[in-house]
């Protein structure tokens, strides 16, 4: 399964925001299985959002939009979302029930909260709600558009409720090396070539190690791929490190 996903704001371009949710779906969507194949981040442009969701959701199995949903003049994503696939924007009755409950859930901590409940309440027609538990916009999805808040303890626990409708087959393996990168470059070039597999090197010199990551479709192929790799490159499945100004090479294998 190949996922798209689209965060959304002026505010994550302009850096005041951190862009957590991207790397959290990531994450987790990896953990699924689930290959992620684009991360895009696009300014709260109606238009541009349109585009971006209508060519994602023909190219990819899905794609995840977060941000630019509540009752701001900023936040047009589930416009966006509704004219990328030719919709109107409707109220869903379970959506409104949810945002009802959830404002005589807070009444008492936050009084004379002034509400438009139909707006809230409103995704793009033909759509299924995702219903927020930890704030008042619901998302949705629409054929294969996930929308969510931007906001990210609710994105999590929305996520959660429908993380199992993303499955894939993909499955790594991390290793780690004290090996210069410029000296495992040919054997990282032959184990894609003897076996299917992708493979990628992340030198972190903070850490005193370089990562390595295999990536297979299969767990049968990624074990005979991580193997043959560990008997030419010098690797541990833990982290190691060592003094990068000293000759000496971390061994696993004494």
């Amino acid at each position: 399964m190949e996922v798209a996903l689209l965060t959304i704001g002026d505010e994550l371009l302009a850096g005041d925001t951190a862009n957590t949710n991207g790397t959290w779906l990531a994450e987790r969507l990896t953990e699924r299985g689930v290959t992620v194949t684009r991360i895009l981040t696009i300014p709260d442009d109606r238009a541009l959002i349109a585009d971006r969701v209508r060519a994602y959701s023909d190219d990819f199995d899905a794609v995840i939009v977060t941000g630019g949903i509540g009752g701001t003049p900023d936040d047009v994503t589930l416009d966006a979302v509704a004219d990328a696939f030719d919709r109107e924007l409707v109220v869903s009755e379970q959506a409104r029930t949810a945002v009802e409950q959830r404002l005589d859930d807070i009444g008492d901590a936050v009084p004379d909260l002034d509400v438009d409940v139909d707006a809230e309440a409103t995704i793009p027609e033909g759509g299924r709600p995702i219903l927020n538990p930890e704030g008042l916009s619901p998302g949705c999805v629409v054929e294969n558009a996930y929308v969510f808040p931007g906001i990210p303890r609710e994105l999590k626990a929305m996520f959660g409720t429908v993380a199992e409708e993303f499955v894939g087959e993909a499955v790594s393996q991390f290793l780690y090396t004290v090996e210069p990168e410029a000296n495992i470059v040919s054997t990282l070039e032959a184990i894609a070539e003897e076996f299917a597999v992708s493979v990628g090197c992340y030198p972190d010199r903070d850490a005193r190690h370089n990562r390595l990551k295999l990536t297979a479709t299969d767990e049968e192929t990624l074990a005979a791929a991580t193997a043959w790799l560990r008997e030419r490159v010098n690797t541990s499945e833990t982290p190691v490190e060592r003094d990068w100004s000293r000759s000496d090479v971390y061994s696993d294998k004494d």
